[in-house]
């Protein structure tokens, strides 16, 4: 968990609202959910392994021996929990909001949550996240609103050059499937394809036969993937997506994938779509139950962002399904990857002035030039001015003046700060 100082909070803030702008400009509404949610909810099973890094908040009034009594079970001592991620709470707001909600509703969160994390560079146990979601579309559409969105976005944030890899969890299930891989240790298997970049198709084998997966379906994986056409990087397209697969696999899969892909291109007025079907692309959260994705760009290894649809979670809070589909940035990994800018518009203004100048009229001073539109601090002059600009000048101001006795708003020369 960090401090930020002024120079990076404006940074960050003027990031984020580049996200918001964008976010709002293709439709969707922000809201606002508690940092903390009941610790059923948060421990539900569909959180995947974020659920053993979240933060529990202890009961409120328990005594020694109550926590004593419940040491080995922190469900009895704990009943609420610091959120994790922003989809489980949205899914509780939608169920609890539904009947005020459009049958469409397009949602933006763009807050905190926390977890437990070992810190590294890149990983924080509090972090901003910004998300946007469809929630009560079944259809191609909704997944291509949030690409588009997305890549509009980054664009915005001038990281231009952005792909999204894509697949479908069920497109995996079937390939696993087909296989012979039995149900209950597909998970399991899916753990281990995810670190098919890291270890290679000769690791992922050797992995799964530790693993005890059934050994025809090892075999049969192994020998697909060790296909010179399995590992290739494809562009997006029906032809593309059939040739990375097996036999077998879903036809509605496909054409829903492919869908996607006709509906980003059509928005971009290209046929050169940022989108790479990857069969392998995985995701870690339990609660996907069909398209998966994630955002990459060519200056970095590690993606950017995220997400998928999880037509099922809904349901758990609202007893009916509900299709519901997101995607998030990586906002810590985003803001490093911004160029800084000159704030434009009127100047930010520092204003140095002598001790003996009057309050008063400091203040006429200042409320003059904030009545112009600029930003302005006071700041009383010192033995090192150089140092006095330089540290305004990292703050982000851009110009300074210097203010004596009876120094008037025509008397006040601007000048640019280095």
């Amino acid at each position: 968990m960090r401090d930020f100082l002024p120079a990076d909070k404006a940074r960050r803030e003027r990031v984020l609202a580049v996200i918001r702008e964008r976010y709002r400009a293709h439709g969707f509404d922000e809201i606002e959910t508690p940092v903390v949610e009941e610790y059923a909810r948060l421990h539900s099973g569909i959180g995947g392994d974020n659920e053993k890094l979240a933060f529990n908040i202890l009961q409120r009034g328990l005594d020694a021996d109550a926590i004593r009594a419940g040491a080995d079970d922190p469900a009895r001592l704990t009943d609420l929990g610091l959120r994790y991620d922003l989809t489980v709470p949205l899914a509780r707001f939608y169920a609890s909001h539904r009947a005020e909600l459009p049958s469409v509703f397009r949602a933006i969160q763009i807050a905190p949550v926390w977890r437990a994390e070992r810190p590294q560079k890149g990983r924080y146990r509090q972090f901003v996240q910004c998300d946007i979601d469809i929630i009560g579309d079944a259809s191609s559409r909704a997944e291509a609103e949030l690409l588009v969105a997305t890549l509009d976005t980054l664009d915005a944030l001038g990281l231009e050059g952005g792909s999204i890899r894509i697949n479908d969890r069920r497109a995996l299930d079937g390939m696993l499937e087909t296989f012979g891989f039995t149900p209950e240790e597909r998970p399991g298997v899916l753990i281990t394809i995810d670190k098919l970049d890291k270890i290679g198709p000769e690791g992922v084998a050797t992995e799964l036969r530790d693993r005890g997966a059934t050994p025809g379906a090892v075999d049969a994986f192994e020998a697909f993937l060790r296909r010179p056409a399995t590992l290739e990087h494809n562009p997006f397209g029906e032809r593309q997506i059939r040739k990375a697969l097996p036999e077998g696999v879903s036809d509605d899969v496909v054409a829903h994938l492919v869908g996607i892909g006709e509906a980003v291109a059509a928005s971009r007025g290209a046929t050169d779509i940022p989108l790479v079907f990857d069969p392998f692309l995985v995701r870690g959260m339990g609660y996907y139950t069909g398209t998966i994705y994630e955002l990459a760009h060519p200056s970095v290894s590690y993606s950017l962002g995220g997400g998928g649809r999880y037509d099922g979670m809904i349901g758990r809070f609202l007893g009916q399904d509900v299709p519901a589909v997101g995607f998030s940035i990586g906002f810590e990994r985003i803001v490093d990857l911004v160029e800084s800018e000159e704030s434009g518009g009127a100047a930010s203004v520092v204003l140095v002035h002598d001790r003996d100048v009057p309050v008063g009229e400091l203040l006429a001073l200042k409320a003059a030039l904030v009545g112009e539109g600029s930003r302005v601090r006071l700041e009383l002059r010192t033995k090192n001015l150089k140092a006095l600009l330089e540290r305004a000048t990292a703050d982000g101001y851009t110009a300074f003046a210097t203010v004596g006795d009876g120094t008037t708003r025509t008397g006040l020369e601007l000048k640019p700060l280095a």
